[in-house]
């Protein structure tokens, strides 16, 4: 069997207390063997997907049996959209234990697969009632999403609608919930409502798990400038120092008193000194300006 390389510093010792009384059904250096690759399933799933569902499938193929393992898989397989794979392993997870708390996301994995019909039945299931708070707050998610996915925008923002919504409590998902009603309101139609609901939920996100500051910002007229990147701290610089240039004829201009700001170069090509005398002059006085102009212009070449 290929194995994938573990850093030293993953000991298995990592894992919670409930998985590791799961693997202590296997020999033990077998259990520590799935444990560290567990423990990389963790550390990869957020970050490098692709990665921790390699160490998954080791970690599968040791011990299949292991419902946490199933579990693991299960969700590595989802965060790589391989939704038939996921629903697979999320359904031998709960045959395993009998839990009911991966039923949202085996029903998002139906939506993955383009059935939002299968997910919103899931969603009517007895199953739904068995789950705790975050559990419930995470099919009502679901459910508007495949209300979505069938066009029924009016009906998600509907099935969002909640006292977990209202709640002016901050829990681990309220920024979620709050970022999801804000997006069913833009697709249903009533945009100048979801203002409102971004700002409650970057309020609820210090950390940034949604962008709702950055969706706030596109409905303020503002851009965010990533500090970290030189190229776009470059062009905010040059766009400070850039003169800002206003045609030659602007009607903000009328009835005041100009002040017309020019480059060296310009007001040494287009600005002569006997323009002033024009502004006063007659008919024949701006012949002979216009004469003696050509005079010293011959001189000077």
């Amino acid at each position: 069997m290929h194995r994938l390389p573990i850093p030293e510093d993953v000991t298995g010792a990592e894992i919670d207390a409930d998985v590791r009384q799961e693997l202590m059904s296997l020999p033990k250096t077998l259990a520590d063997d799935v444990a560290r690759n567990l423990v990389m399933v963790a550390r990869l799933l957020d970050t490098e997907p692709e990665e921790a569902y390699k160490f998954s499938r080791v970690a599968l193929r040791l011990a299949s049996r292991v419902p946490s393992v199933r579990e693991a898989a299960g969700f590595a397989s989802y965060m790589t959209q391989r939704y038939s794979e996921a629903l697979t392993e999320f359904r031998a997870a709960r045959r395993m234990t009998g839990r009911a708390d991966l039923w949202p996301v085996m029903a998002d994995c139906e939506r993955g697969l383009g059935r939002p019909e299968k997910a919103l039945a899931m969603a009517g299931e007895p199953e739904v009632k068995q789950l705790d708070k975050a559990g419930q707050v995470e099919m009502r998610l679901v459910a508007a999403g495949a209300r979505g996915d069938m066009g029924q925008f009016d009906a998600a923002v509907v099935t969002l609608q909640s006292p977990e919504l209202a709640s002016n409590a901050v829990h681990p998902w309220t920024a979620r919930l709050r970022y999801a009603y804000a997006e069913a309101l833009i697709a249903a139609g009533r945009a100048d409502e979801s203002r409102d609901w971004f700002a409650k939920a970057a309020e609820a996100d210090p950390e940034g798990s949604t962008n709702a500051d950055e969706r706030l910002a596109e409905i303020d007229g503002l851009e965010f400038v990533d500090a970290l990147d030189p190229e776009a701290e470059e062009l905010a610089e040059e766009t400070a120092e850039e003169p800002v240039r206003r045609p030659a004829h602007d009607p903000r201009d009328e009835g005041t008193d100009k002040v017309i700001f020019e480059e060296d170069e310009d007001v040494e090509e287009f600005y002569d000194e006997d323009d002033l005398e024009i502004e006063e002059a007659s008919a024949q006085e701006v012949d002979q300006i216009d004469r003696d102009r050509e005079a010293r212009r011959s001189e000077r070449d």
